[in-house]
């Protein structure tokens, strides 16, 4: 009987915790939704649960596990641009080609036009990877990895010049 009223207790304490929490979270998302509505386009990718999220027309389409850089700053924060999209793009620091199943890059790229401090780089990207293991985990150097065939399906849906939020 004392331990029936102690569970009801801690279940009433957990749902009082923890139910608001995850509305208000879902509340951040429509309205994240609402925010960007204008744009064709979007993708979010949120650093702390290492998520990218698909939006057209403000509306959720697909959200995607991913992985993202080693340490907080490797992968950079803020709102940027799809600039090029590359089916087999070579991995230039260890001269391998593309579509080599060695390839770190997977066989999709979609290169970000990234902006900081006043200098543009292109180093950047969201591409598959040769080690699907390391996807929900904090690995890269900077680029946002995907599952090969979650890449894939991205790739045929993005415009060059989507713009991009990446927060933590």
């Amino acid at each position: 009987m004392k331990n029936t009223f102690i569970c009801r207790v801690c279940i009433t304490l957990l749902a009082l915790f923890f139910i608001p929490a995850i509305v208000t979270a879902h509340a951040e998302t429509v309205q994240l939704a609402k925010k960007f509505a204008k744009y064709e386009q979007f993708i979010m990718i949120d650093k702390s649960s290492n998520e990218l999220r698909f939006y057209e027309q403000g509306k959720l389409i697909k959200s995607f596990p991913v992985a993202t850089g080693k340490k907080p700053s490797y992968t950079p924060e803020g709102l940027f641009n799809v600039h090029e999209k590359i089916k087999n793009r070579p991995y230039y620091k260890e001269k391998i080609k593309g579509g080599d199943p060695r390839n770190p890059l997977g066989d999709r790229w979609l290169g970000l036009e990234v902006t900081r401090n006043g200098k543009t780089s292109y180093a950047y990207g969201i591409h598959g990877n040769n080690n699907e293991k390391s996807i929900g985990k904090y690995v890269s150097a900077g680029c946002i990895r995907m599952h090969n065939k979650d890449v894939r399906w991205l790739f045929d849906q993005i415009k060059t010049d989507t713009p991009v939020l990446i927060t933590n």
